[in-house]
């Protein structure tokens, strides 16, 4: 294939054709196994600090005459906005549902032996309370979450910070302990989530909290750049950029930890490197790669070294996806004559084709615990997000919309997608449960917002 077609066509199969259809109709939910959902009472928590442990003693009167007070001890989070806060995150995550403290016949803060009664009378299967603690330097939270049912405590832990620091974050990860909890694995509040946006003009990549706040730049280029995908440590990201001689080229980003820059630089001159996606382990890479003739999905270790063609032939492979155990990759081929999904094993033997409905299916992302591939279909015009039983191909949708949903990406717990719609004229991102529950527009009045990734958990 020349190369002016084979990069026309490829740019078709990598980012989807814009919805077509514009017909007002109601979304479409199918629920794959809806989760429980448990109501949880949250108590403010207690001023456990004693005065002295914040301030130092007094100074007596100094030779001279003179006098100092003690110094006024640092004030501790307002409990009322952290409760708040708490139970913000634990409603994100779509496993609690709040109780309103205007219900509770427990006490509004918190004790160290609550009546369980009180609370399993008002219909919470969990209780969360906590302290404030600390001195002058650092500031502990310590929370303690309950089954009211058995009355007994599931998680009890602290978290240390300094003074000053972000209270934010232990109302995160006191949700995400809360959500581990009940159901066995973490919450995503404490997550973050990559994508690329071209609010500032250009297409650059962006980092943004699970709820879309706390959004910063990862690039300042003024390149196009595309693709985002997490390490699994998440300390870094490796993305797509026209940057270095106007062709697209892998480069990383990082927190600091490894060496950012161009990923494959003995292949600059060979290839145009369309996409990289990290491997579960973070020790490889699949890789988008053509020569101007042949566009397919290779292997190879970070640094471009132990290159391996996973399938080769006269079709075109795009958007590779690891299973979680690393064992497979799913991909998208034209090979039989239109986009569809595809599973081949790593090793670049046993393929087989995943989807025989639809016309135009690209996009796969497998879910972290192995069962469903998320991906985008072509209906009626425009793309609905649909989920694949790798083990069968049987798919069924998620959610359905006049206008287009595209680029799915997993939650690292499995519970949550995030994908780009332009459902309102512009592309923005949004988040959803995985049995179709709890939408949530994420992004707001900047530019259009498209190829999300979510990130692993952070240590």
């Amino acid at each position: 294939m020349r190369a002016w077609a084979c990069s026309i066509f490829c740019a078709a199969l990598l980012l989807a054709p814009a919805a077509l259809a514009e017909i007002e109709r109601p979304a479409i939910v199918v629920t794959p196994g809806a989760p429980q959902v448990y109501r949880v009472a949250v108590q403010r928590f207690a001023q456990a600090t004693p005065a002295a442990e914040l301030a130092p003693p007094a100074v007596e009167p100094g030779e001279g005459g003179g006098t100092t007070a003690a110094t006024e001890a640092p004030a501790l989070p307002d409990a009322r906005v952290f409760r708040e806060r708490l139970l913000y995150w634990l409603e994100f995550s779509g496993i609690f549902e709040g109780i309103d403290e205007a219900a509770y016949l427990g006490p509004e803060v918190s004790s160290a032996e609550p009546r369980c009664s009180d609370w399993s009378q008002i219909g919470a299967d969990a209780l969360v309370a906590g302290e404030f603690a600390g001195d002058a330097e650092r500031l502990d939270v310590v929370f303690r979450i309950w089954d009211t049912a058995r009355c007994v405590v599931l998680r009890e832990h602290r978290y240390r910070q300094a003074r000053g620091a972000e209270i934010e974050t232990p109302a995160r990860r006191i949700a995400d302990d809360a959500v581990a909890a009940f159901i066995g694995r973490r919450g995503v509040a404490d997550t973050e989530i990559a994508f690329v946006s071209d609010r500032g003009g250009n297409k650059e990549i962006y980092v943004m909290s699970a709820d879309g706040s706390r959004v910063r730049a990862a690039t300042a280029n003024g390149s196009r750049n595309n693709f985002p995908d997490w390490s699994p440590d998440a300390n870094a990201i490796v993305y797509t950029s026209y940057r270095l001689k106007n062709r697209p080229l892998l480069f990383l980003s990082t927190r600091g930890r490894g060496k950012p820059g161009l990923v494959l630089p003995d292949l600059v001159e060979k290839r145009d490197q369309y996409r990289g996606v990290f491997s579960p382990g973070g020790d490889e890479l699949a890789l988008v790669l053509s020569n101007g003739g042949e566009t397919d999905i290779f292997r190879a270790e970070l640094g471009g070294e132990d290159l391996r063609r996973l399938r080769g032939g006269r079709a075109i492979q795009v958007s590779p996806s690891w299973s979680p155990d690393a064992e497979q990759v799913a991909f998208v081929s034209d090979r039989s004559g239109s986009p569809q999904i595809y599973v081949i094993d790593a090793d670049g033997t046993d393929m087989r084709r995943l989807t025989f409905d639809g016309v135009y299916n690209a996009s796969p992302a497998w879910s972290p615990d192995g069962l469903w591939i998320a991906y985008a279909t072509l209906v009626n015009g425009q793309f609905d997000i649909w989920l694949c039983d790798p083990q069968t191909g049987e798919s069924l949708p998620l959610v359905t919309h006049p206008r287009s949903d595209e680029s799915p990406s997993w939650a690292p717990n499995g519970r949550k997608l995030v994908f780009s719609s332009k459902r309102r004229g512009r592309a923005d991102l949004y988040v959803i449960d995985r049995d179709g529950a709890n939408l949530r527009r994420i992004t707001r009045d900047a530019g259009n917002n498209t190829s999300p990734d979510w990130g692993p958990f952070r240590n």
